[in-house]
């Protein structure tokens, strides 16, 4: 009876392993908050021939956020962070558009005559790979 049980479980095993085959990692950009406060993070990449800019991922500290989830389909990644004290967490030099709340904002430029504010965001080269991990420190 044993032996039959266990002949059994491999069966359904191997059936399992067949039907989901083999899972390919996602792709995806994180943000590791290593920082002693919470930050609100928010990200620019070219989709497209136009740059858009999504905001806002809250992170607390010693966790991360996946804030793309999709495959990197550009080299550069622009990212935008600051602490629940409206203080700066990167020192970027590339202006895009953020917004006081969860925001889509398609193109980089005349932020404040479409309603918006204007961020220095930091470039984040990922030598086009798939996936990358950015880990936000702690100011010395």
């Amino acid at each position: 009876m044993f032996a039959f049980r266990i002949q059994n479980l491999f069966r359904t095993s191997l059936f399992l392993l067949a039907f989901l085959g083999p899972q390919r990692a996602s792709a995806e950009f994180a943000v590791c908050n290593q920082t002693f406060d919470v930050v609100n993070v928010a990200v620019g990449q070219s989709e497209g021939g136009t740059f858009i800019t999504r905001g806002w991922w809250t992170i607390g500290p010693n966790q991360c956020a996946n804030v793309i989830k999709e495959v990197l389909s550009a080299r550069y990644v622009y990212v935008f962070a600051q602490d629940v004290f409206g203080k700066e967490i990167l020192q970027g030099a590339t202006p895009m558009c953020i917004a006081t709340s969860r925001f889509e904002i398609r193109g980089e430029t005349n932020c404040l005559s479409r309603g918006h504010l204007t961020a220095s965001y930091l470039e984040v080269d990922t030598l086009k790979t798939e996936r990358w991990t950015l880990f936000l420190k702690a100011p010395q």
